[in-house]
């Protein structure tokens, strides 16, 4: 059984998917779609960690720590 236990009203964050490396058109565009995959990565780990805070027990051996 995985130590990753959260109710239903918590689920754990899900990381946003990462751009296809044939996603950026090379144009310059502002935001270009790794812009954007950068700053939903930041407020996934921001969420994730809010996350670990209210449920310490969810730990698995391997997993990041940042």
């Amino acid at each position: 059984m995985s130590d990753l236990r959260a109710d239903a009203t918590d689920p754990r964050p899900a990381p946003p998917p990462a751009p296809d490396d044939e996603a950026c058109c090379g144009s310059g565009c502002n935001p270009c779609v790794y812009d954007l995959y950068d700053t939903a990565l930041e407020r996934y780990r921001a969420a994730l960690q809010a996350w670990r805070q209210r449920h310490p027990e969810a730990r698995t051996q391997g997993e990041e720590t940042r």
